[in-house]
């Protein structure tokens, strides 16, 4: 019998599919026309299969592309501008200021391409983005070739980018239309929460995301007093309200989620909403811990998130991975909470499920993209090596990863990125550095 031709084989020390759970050993990966075609044992492929291409990393786990499900790429850009400030101040007396005075599309391709070299290079295939000018952003993924969802942003308040939330609506709406053929993009409406986007507005955003059928995503119960002020002036927490307006349900993607109620956690199970835990971030900012483990135990789907730059400082989902492992351990006084192979499932098929990609992405799966990532664990500070999915939470760290696939395109190869101009990308960075410092007054040091 012939063997059949297909583009690519890969054979790893281990393979980590996601679904099903566990670890694999002496297995190849099947690759054509960008998509997984076998997951099956080594001599099996020899005899059935014939590559054009066939790469083997004899001491590297292959898993599926990590899916950062919450990030503003472009503050890349703003990149430790205003560390170790509150939330609220962060925001009203830092951030926002910078923002009216300098975004711009260029400002967001430029930043956009910084975050998805990063992320890239650490082994994220696809992000959840929500930022201002998302044409620029979508320019950005598409150049790179990295799959992301881009969010439309809605604000009730004007700003450079839009005058109030019809205006924001409508650009986004025409930047969905505009990129609508590239395959690795999709996108989403993302008013920013619920205290910054009136009842009329979410009306609308209902309306559109019903129509249309795209997800919502918005950040939701960041901080306690978020939640004391809606109950405040509403007699409603800030889920219970956007559930009123129709906003929930399985296509809502509640980013943050740390200061949920009992009534809050059923809700979003019966809806079969998503939330996206952002564990650095909100240490960081000092928000608190998110009820993960109840949220699990409810039934919710939990993806990881890092947020944006200028609020973590990495867009690391290893990172992420590790630190909410633990942080689940803490909170709850149980050592078996946050389980490697749960929270490496946050990292990826989670991920996509809330993205409303799990059909394509997160998992390596026959009919499903290749989007892969091979992690290697060679090293010294990674040796010896008994559990892969362990080590892949509590021990590995984004240098480790080697060479990364998107739709069976090559991203990174040994380390080095295909798609992406670093130089120039690095050129863009410090020019932006060196704009903001001048305006703002801050401290930087060019190179």
């Amino acid at each position: 019998m012939d063997k059949e031709s297909v583009d690519l084989r890969i054979d790893a020390q281990w393979i980590v599919p996601i679904e099903p759970a566990g670890s694999l050993t002496g297995h190849a990966l099947l690759v054509d026309a960008g998509r997984v075609v076998a997951l099956l044992p080594a001599a099996v492929a020899d005899a059935a299969y014939a590559p054009r291409q066939a790469l083997a990393f004899p001491s590297h786990v292959l898993l599926p592309g990590l899916v950062n499900a919450h990030t503003h790429s472009a503050m890349t850009l703003l990149r430790g501008i205003a560390d170790d400030v509150p939330l609220k101040p962060w925001l009203e007396d830092h951030i926002w200021p910078c923002e009216a005075r300098f975004v711009s599309p260029e400002f967001v391709f430029d930043g956009t391409l910084l975050a998805a070299a990063e992320m890239l290079r650490g082994g994220v295939t696809c992000c959840n983005d929500m930022y201002f000018y998302p044409e620029a952003a979508a320019r950005a993924y598409e150049s790179t070739g990295m799959r992301a969802l881009v969010g439309a942003p809605v604000l009730d308040f004007p700003t450079p980018y839009a005058a109030d939330a019809d205006a924001y609506l409508a650009r986004g709406l025409e930047a969905r239309d505009a990129f609508r053929h590239v395959p690795h993009l999709s996108f989403a409406l993302a008013p920013h929460a619920p205290y910054t986007v009136g009842d009329a507005a979410w009306s609308s955003i209902v309306t559109y995301a019903r129509q249309l059928d795209l997800p919502i995503q918005t950040h939701l119960a960041e901080t306690r007093d978020e939640v004391e002020r809606a109950l405040a002036t509403t007699g409603m927490t800030p889920l219970a309200r956007l559930d009123a307006l129709g906003a929930t349900g399985p296509g809502f993607i509640a980013i943050h989620a740390v200061h949920l109620g009992d009534a809050d956690i059923a809700m979003l199970t019966a809806q079969g909403c998503h939330v996206v835990h952002c564990p650095t971030s909100n240490l960081k900012l000092a928000s608190g811990i998110a009820p993960v483990s109840a949220l699990l135990a409810a039934g919710v789907n939990i993806a990881l998130g890092t947020d944006g730059a200028a609020s973590n400082n990495r867009l690391d989902l290893f990172a992420e991975m590790r630190l909410a492992s633990l942080l689940a351990k803490i909170a709850t006084g149980d050592a078996a909470a946050g389980p490697a192979a749960t929270v490496l499932r946050m990292a990826t098929l989670n991920g996509a499920r809330a993205l409303g990609l799990d059909r394509v992405t997160g998992s390596l799966e026959v009919g499903k993209d290749a989007d892969v990532i091979a992690v290697d664990l060679s090293e010294l500070a990674t040796q010896p090596v008994f559990d892969p999915v362990s080590h892949l939470v509590n021990v590995v760290g984004r240098d480790c990863v080697t060479d990364v696939w998107v739709r069976g395109v090559r991203m990174l190869s040994d380390r080095r990125l295909d798609t992406v101009d670093v130089p120039d990308v690095l050129m863009r960075t410090r020019a932006w550095q060196h704009r903001l410092a001048t305006a703002c007054r801050l401290p930087h040091r060019l190179p």
